[in-house]
């Protein structure tokens, strides 16, 4: 089964950096945009995640951001400090939500997001993300929705 618009998002459940867990269902009934990337702290992945925290202000009026790789909890708090991340990022070390949102790469995730509903419905997905303009595709897409976070 192939993961894309109207597709149910899987659930998962999976701890942030300090090790308290979250279900994708803790958000059932707000819009999401949860992303998969590669590893903390390499230039892609850096630069997307700096983009978020930019326009951190703009985009949680309309989702709650939520970045996924399998790095462990206690990189995910290092990069999470050391670049002032506003949002959750969650360690999937066992790479099961990767595996269910089929972003599996080589050896590490595909740079892939899901804008998600609050009925839990995928409504886009972003696949081939370029760090440099992924962060202005998702704001003139939560906009055109007039969705409210």
């Amino acid at each position: 089964m192939s993961l894309n618009t109207g597709s149910l998002a899987p659930d998962f459940q999976l701890p942030d950096f300090d090790g308290t867990l979250h279900t994708l269902s803790d958000f059932k009934g707000k819009w999401v945009l949860l992303y998969f990337y590669p590893k903390d702290n390499t230039p892609g992945c850096t630069k997307e995640a700096c983009s978020f925290r930019d326009s951190y202000v703009d985009l949680q009026k309309f989702v709650t951001i939520i970045g996924v790789s399998a790095d462990s909890v206690e990189s995910h708090l290092r990069f999470k400090e050391k670049y002032r991340l506003p949002f959750l990022l969650l360690s999937d070390e066992k790479k099961e939500a990767i595996h269910d949102y089929q972003v599996d790469g080589s050896f590490f995730p595909k740079r892939t997001s899901f804008l998600i509903n609050p009925s839990s419905k995928i409504v886009k997905v972003y696949d081939k993300v370029n760090v440099n303009i992924h962060t202005e595709q998702i704001l003139r897409d939560v906009q055109g929705l007039e969705i409210k976070g």
